[in-house]
């Protein structure tokens, strides 16, 4: 039976009632199952993680979509996270029996429903991305929703899929297939938000820091913290405890520390692993060691 891990983000993270009418998409269906919902008021964002079989998957999406499309309002949203839509990315991941060729069709039918139905601008990015320019995320969504929707009738900025002008309300959404990706975020033991904005720029790829990181600096108002928040695409070739270590190193240079990390909702058993071998010095533990593992052979 192929499966397929969906991780939708929503920028809604503070209505308890519209989250609960998005993520009800999800619940008592058939071929999909629910793992896990991680809202965030700092962000106004939720992150829906998801498996399922493809056909039930689809339309659990697209109802989530034409939901978030009737419930948020794009020109009120205010949050720390960069966002350009409703349903602001739609990620599909391979787990099982299925291909990320295959996983890049599916993307395409959604965007194709989304764009065609909901008047929804869609672009494709990651595997999905029918330009280099586009496989990068963070230079889709370049200029969130306000930066998007004054160039996405310009030539070489209008969207893969639905109409070439932005939908007010429900703003842009982003599609693709791509690798695991881990959400990871590290707070800092001050509120001066520009120190969390030099460690992110020191430690994120496209600045010249650690591959497989993308990173920004955000404040955190109900903490009033600074937060380093990333996104992993690649844990296996650039792991936790490396950018852990990185950013105790650059904390240090600006006289603040790690007060406390998150991982927004799921990470591969293999990641935490890693952390595992580095801190406790394993050399020779895996996957097999772990008593739950075994189990579910």
């Amino acid at each position: 039976m192929p499966l397929i891990e969906c991780v939708p983000n929503y920028s809604e993270g503070r209505d308890k009632e519209v989250i609960e009418k998005i993520v009800a998409n999800f619940k008592d269906k058939d071929g999909v199952k629910l793992l896990d919902t991680s809202p965030d008021e700092d962000h106004n964002r939720t992150v829906v993680t998801v498996v399922g079989e493809p056909e039930p998957l689809v339309e659990a999406v697209l109802g989530s979509v034409k939901t978030a499309s009737e419930e948020i309002d794009m020109t009120q949203h205010e949050g720390e996270h960069p966002r350009m839509g409703a349903t602001d990315v739609i990620p599909l991941t391979p787990v099982k029996d299925i291909t990320m060729e295959e996983c890049v069709d599916l993307s395409e039918k959604l965007a194709d429903v989304i764009g065609s139905e909901f008047n929804i601008p869609v672009f494709m990015y990651e595997e999905s991305a029918n330009r280099k320019d586009r496989k990068n995320l963070a230079k889709v969504r370049k200029g969130e929703y306000e930066g998007v929707k004054k160039r996405i009738n310009e030539d070489g900025e209008q969207p893969d899929y639905g109409p070439k002008k932005m939908n007010e309300s429900a703003g842009a959404t982003a599609i693709g297939a791509r690798k695991p990706l881990v959400a990871y975020n590290v707070n800092l033991s001050t509120s001066d938000v520009d120190i969390a904005k030099k460690i992110a720029k020191n430690i994120r790829q496209r600045s010249g820091g650690l591959k497989n990181v993308k990173a920004l600096g955000i404040y955190l108002d109900d903490r009033d913290v600074a937060q380093v928040t990333m996104n992993l695409v690649d844990v296996n070739q650039t792991p936790l405890y490396r950018i852990q270590e990185l950013i105790k190193i650059e904390a240090a240079r600006y006289g603040v520390h790690i007060t406390d990390c998150e991982i927004v909702g799921l990470t591969p058993v293999e990641a935490l692993i890693d952390v595992a071998r580095y801190y406790l010095q394993l050399d020779s533990f895996d996957s097999e060691q772990v008593l739950e593992n075994r189990l579910l052979e």
